[in-house]
């Protein structure tokens, strides 16, 4: 227990965590405001020539058929965002009481292997029905006139359904992003103090990762009868061994508003919970946060026995023994 209390960084002094929490929310806001145009402007071009293909492929969508779904099993996202009103994927499911096992495989681009033909093609038709008979006709006059679209046409209903897309995944987009600004961090001051990021082998025990190293996206194998891997952001192994030689794993976080980290918190409970099984309780497991993480989300995580460094107070992580 004498390691875990050195590891005490912030959870427990509550004190101090109303004014950290405001600057923690100052800054995912100004780094919002300072990425988030650009990001969105360039995944919508993207998404946009991404929608023209699917037009194209399914002849401005004249040709909801099967066989085209079958050849372009990736339009089906862009096709459900062409209907009025635009179509989650277990609404699809439910409406055409198709395979939702079908529709996640061609969520992903892919079709399923073990399908039998005749059931594909029927399957596919259900859907095909569901998207025909509510396709957003204001966004495709051209399918009332039997005319094909012209250019501007296809190009202004590329854009309306790129919009559609873009609002759907724009949580995973700012996610992703800050997760690599926040390891890039991390990297930046570990480099600063003598560290050097080297991977460490898959099949050599924690305990013998080399001292002076860290690695990101390492998978941690836990369990003492069943195991499996849980994904852990950052592994640093400092340059004086800890007395367990285990080194510190630390959880990359951000969120953009408080609701969703509610939601996210038990996650973090049950990867120590599963790291303490296996390795002991001194393991140290640190989340790094940065954006809209209140007093209700940092109680829970310090009552789990959870610690963590704010973004904005990075040399923090000089008190893990760093």
């Amino acid at each position: 227990m004498a390691v875990k209390k050195t590891l005490r960084i912030n959870a427990d002094k509550p004190h101090l965590w109303k004014a950290d929490i405001a600057a923690s929310v100052d800054r995912f806001n100004q780094w919002f405001m300072d990425f988030a145009p650009e990001a969105f402007r360039s995944t919508r071009v993207k998404t946009t020539e991404h929608v023209k293909r699917a037009l194209l492929a399914t002849s401005d969508l004249r040709a909801l058929n099967a066989a085209t779904l079958k050849a372009n099993p990736g339009v089906l996202p862009t096709l459900r965002m062409c209907t009025a009103p635009p179509l989650a994927v277990d609404r699809l499911v439910g409406l055409a009481g198709a395979s939702k096992n079908l529709v996640g495989r061609m969520e992903n681009g892919k079709l399923p292997t073990k399908m039998a033909a005749p059931d594909l093609d029927t399957e596919l038709t259900k859907i095909c029905g569901i998207l025909s008979r509510l396709l957003d006709r204001d966004i495709f006059p051209w399918l009332d006139n039997r005319k094909g679209p012209t250019d501007h046409e296809r190009d202004r209903a590329s854009t309306i359904v790129a919009d559609r897309l873009c609002s759907t995944v724009a949580n995973p987009i700012v996610r992703n992003a800050q997760e690599q600004r926040q390891l890039a961090l991390i990297g930046d001051y570990l480099d600063r103090h003598g560290y050097r990021k080297q991977p460490h082998p898959s099949g050599k025990p924690l305990r013998d990762m080399e001292p002076g190293t860290y690695t990101f996206r390492m998978n941690v194998p836990v369990g003492k009868t069943h195991r499996v891997n849980i994904p852990i952001d950052v592994v640093i192994q400092p340059k004086k061994l800890r007395k367990d030689r285990l080194p510190i794993l630390i959880e990359a976080k951000s969120a953009g508003d408080f609701t969703n980290t509610n939601k996210r918190r038990k996650e973090e409970a049950t990867k120590i919970h599963q790291l303490q099984a296996t390795y002991g309780e001194s393991v140290a497991f640190v989340l790094f946060l940065c954006g809209y993480f209140g007093s209700d989300y940092l109680g829970y995580e310090a009552a789990e026995g959870i610690d963590w460094v704010w973004e904005h107070r990075i040399d923090d992580l000089e008190k893990l023994g760093l």
